[in-house]
């Protein structure tokens, strides 16, 4: 059986605001009612960045919202969670991360099958120049698909 992939949050700002050089996919630590909310698409990565502490690589600043019929086994909505990498990945990781300027964003999260998947991207961040140079290609490219369409 093929792995069905379903999006729940996808963080367009990091495309915009940095490159990305290298994805990598990670598992993510849950508990169950977290897993519930997911299952509704209540979750936000917009203002969330990833960093390596001792060993270990932890999710910052990413907004599950709190399961409706959850009771006392909600968590707090903001939790610092646990991302799963090999120790391999961690070390390649850590070691790029010494380098000036790169940094660990989640670029989306998305379950593939039953599982939680998290796409983590190292990027590196893009000066003001950059930003308007994508933004003016990106116009272009969709006037001369407006006009390919029109044409046909």
């Amino acid at each position: 059986m093929k792995d069905t992939i379903k999006t729940i949050a996808n963080n367009k700002k990091a495309y915009h605001e940095y490159f990305i050089l290298e994805e990598y996919e990670a598992g993510i630590e849950l508990f169950g009612t977290e897993v519930k909310s997911l299952r509704l698409g209540q979750c936000s990565i917009k203002e969330s960045w990833i960093n390596i502490h001792e060993g270990e690589v932890f999710v910052n600043g990413m907004h599950v919202n709190t399961y409706e019929k959850g009771n006392i086994f909600n968590n707090d909505p903001l939790r610092v969670r646990k991302l799963l990498l090999h120790r391999s990945e961690i070390r390649k990781l850590n070691s790029k991360l010494q380098e000036k300027g790169l940094t660990l964003i989640p670029l989306s999260v998305y379950f593939r099958g039953s599982l939680v998947k998290v796409r983590v991207g190292l990027c590196k961040g893009k000066k003001l120049y950059d930003k308007s140079e994508a933004l003016a290609k990106k116009d272009q490219k969709r006037d001369v698909e407006r006009a390919m369409k029109e044409r046909y």
